[in-house]
């Protein structure tokens, strides 16, 4: 009897940790950085050091997010979005959940700093710094422009890709890390409007609760705007071709859309649909920048 409920407490228990890494935030995390990793190089990277890489950041991305659990316990404990959470709930301790964060961020940081290059470890453990304490102990309390700033930390996994590859920083992945760095505030605040009761109960000082919603919804439709110009600049410096700078453009006036109606038109359901397609938005302009760097059309021509 004792076996038989180790066993039915062994599935949850590994949920609950799986939990703690905040997968489907990693997977999109990650997929930038593969990008990144594919845009370094016209050819092909190396297999060994892309599997390496995005373990790596996998894992320190990771830690970031448990150790994000840890610190927001109380407050997740309040809020309806995030009552649920292992650490929260208590079915993992807080010194569990830290133990796992640092073996994560360890295996991490060794993978990248012996497999790959010493820049992409120091990088990626300089990122879980401002994540998991510059942006979710201190930003997150001090101010609504917390998510601008600490945004930062989140959008640079492209950035993280290409030294992967390279050895080095180059302008071209400092602009993947400025299209996303422009599309966290709209993702998120979006998120916030929906979920402002939430944050007001724990007197987080999220935009929507300092500012108001309808300064909210003025703040996406400005940050939306600049999104949709900082897209078109990997196409301005030559750095993409035709495919991006149609498909991009396609996807910056959907979301614009979006912020328009959010603005203008919304409804109880439009924060929420706003932010699901800012996700889509951000996955599909990431494999257009793959798509147009392997098939490259550097411009429309006319017969």
């Amino acid at each position: 009897m004792a076996t038989v409920l180790a066993a039915r407490r062994l599935v949850p228990l590994w949920r609950d940790y799986l939990e703690l890494t905040k997968p489907k935030v990693v997977a999109l995390l990650v997929l930038t950085a593969w990008v990144g990793m594919m845009l370094a190089t016209q050819g092909l990277p190396d297999p060994v050091v892309m599997v390496m890489a995005t373990l790596g950041i996998g894992l320190l991305s990771g830690a970031a997010a448990a150790l994000n659990h840890v610190v927001d316990q109380r407050i997740d404990a309040q809020m309806a979005r995030t009552h649920s959470r292992p650490v929260a709930k208590g079915r993992v301790s807080s010194q569990q959940a830290i133990a796992f964060a640092t073996s994560l961020a360890g295996g991490g940081f060794v993978l990248l700093y012996l497999g790959v290059n010493p820049l992409t470890a120091w990088l990626t453990l300089l990122s879980l710094f401002g994540y998991a304490v510059v942006y979710t102990m201190f930003l997150k309390r001090a101010t609504p422009q917390n998510i601008v700033i600490g945004g930062l930390a989140g959008a640079m996994p492209p950035l993280l890709g290409w030294t992967a590859i390279t050895g080095d920083i180059h302008a071209h992945a400092l602009l993947l890390v400025m299209i996303i760095f422009a599309w966290t505030p709209p993702h998120f605040w979006a998120l916030s409007i929906h979920r402002r009761d939430d944050y007001a109960k724990v007197n987080m000082p999220m935009l929507p609760v300092t500012h108001g919603i309808e300064y909210t919804k003025t703040a996406i439709l400005i940050y939306t705007l600049i999104l949709c110009l900082v897209c078109l600049m990997p196409y301005i410096v030559g750095m993409t071709g035709v495919i991006y700078l149609l498909g991009s453009c396609l996807l910056n006036l959907r979301f614009l859309q979006y912020a328009w109606k959010l603005k203008f038109a919304a409804d109880d359901s439009t924060a929420m649909a706003t932010f699901k397609f800012s996700i889509v938005h951000l996955m599909l302009l990431f494999l257009l920048l793959l798509v147009d760097h392997y098939f490259k059309v550097s411009a429309l021509y006319v017969s």
